[in-house]
């Protein structure tokens, strides 16, 4: 593990940074846990063979924003394991595991699914150390990618700035890079309203048809571990195509940064919902911003899976979770456009805004 830490902390946080090794099972780990101020931090457990300090610490401050966006009593953390998450069945529980005894006193830190890692992961950190969210529902949890939970928060946002932008919604053009959990639910519900999904990508490549895509035919293709681009209703391009592809709504909803200041001239989209946690650079952000592309920042577009996470976690049902996620993420969304227009700012920075205000003034309730 390369350690690098730059220009990391604020008064917010961290709290904590751990960087856990276990040679003998190969293990290496990072754990940062940035605030607790409105209670213990939910954060996901990633799994990547490329990940870093920055990344995971960025990723926690996210979710300290995303939490304290959406109301919730939870801090931010994210923790990340140093593997390939296609390793076999076998490996991935010995390492999930090991990983979950070694934040046994972490008690502050409430761990739950991430990319790389799914509800099966979750419930060997449960019968670990007796604390995660995310877990099957046999377990008493929520299975947040089984009905969509994030997906469905993404179309939600969607929906309320499409109106703010003037694209109705029913008709127009989607193209989501990276369909997996997130990616093929927030299609799924935006199609459901109308939405025409022109082209998608996954890690394998990538589809266009601009007289739509069948979503449903394309969701049981990718089921069967199949990827996008050889599903038979389209046509193959290169993924990093997708960037340019002609629609009116970009969603990223895979790694972090695929929009930068490289890439970003290429988009022909008048909306950018972030699906996936800091898909795009500061810069980006600001050069959309000037050619008068909206974006809706990831910690108020997919809170829908912490929400539901949140709700699992307080003992709520399933029945409560899509009411919860839809009323918090309309609310929040249209807070942050309407104080973005207000004070004239970009949209992610009136969000950080409302955010922190929410955790500095928790912050003041706790003791040295």
């Amino acid at each position: 593990m390369e350690i690098k830490i730059h220009n990391i902390g604020d008064n917010i946080g961290p709290e904590k940074i751990l960087l856990l090794r276990q040679p003998r099972i190969g293990l290496e780990a990072i754990v940062v846990v940035d605030n607790v101020a409105c209670g213990p931090a939910i954060g996901g457990v990633r799994m990547a063979p490329d990940l870093t300090i920055d990344e995971v610490y960025r990723l926690a401050r996210a979710m300290t924003l995303k939490n304290a966006a959406a109301g919730l009593p939870h801090g931010g953390a994210k923790s990340g394991i140093i593997a390939d998450p296609a390793c076999s069945r076998e490996q991935k529980e010995i390492l999930v595991r090991t990983f979950a005894r070694m934040i046994r006193e972490l008690t502050e830190y409430i761990p739950g699914p991430d990319m790389g890692t799914n509800e099966e992961c979750m419930a060997w950190v449960k019968d670990e150390i007796g604390r995660a969210i995310g877990l099957p529902r046999v377990l008493g949890g929520i299975p947040l990618d089984e009905i969509g939970a994030t997906g469905f928060g993404v179309a939600v946002a969607a929906e309320v700035a499409a109106s703010e932008v003037g694209i109705p919604l029913k008709g127009s053009h989607l193209a989501v890079q990276g369909f997996g959990a997130v990616g093929m639910h927030a299609a799924k519900f935006l199609g459901k309203r109308g939405a025409i999904l022109v082209a998608v990508s996954d890690s394998r490549g990538a589809i266009q048809n601009q007289n739509g895509l069948d979503i449903d035919a394309l969701i049981k293709h990718k089921k069967k571990g199949s990827p996008v681009q050889t599903f038979p209703g389209g046509q193959a391009m290169d993924s990093d195509e997708l960037v340019g592809i002609k629609c009116d709504i970009w969603i990223p909803a895979a790694r972090p940064d695929v929009l930068t200041e490289n890439n970003v001239d290429q988009l022909k989209a008048r909306l950018v919902i972030h699906g996936a946690n800091i898909p795009a650079t500061e810069t980006a952000e600001q050069l959309m911003h000037k050619r008068g592309i909206l974006n809706i920042p990831d910690f108020i577009a997919n809170a829908g899976g912490v929400i539901c996470a949140a709700v699992e976690y307080h003992g709520g049902s399933e029945s409560q979770v899509m009411e919860t996620i839809e009323e918090k993420i309309r609310t929040n969304t249209l807070e942050t456009l309407e104080r973005s227009k207000k004070e004239n700012m970009l949209p992610r920075e009136a969000a950080a805004k409302m955010a922190y205000s929410r955790i500095k003034k928790a912050m003041t309730y706790r003791g040295t």
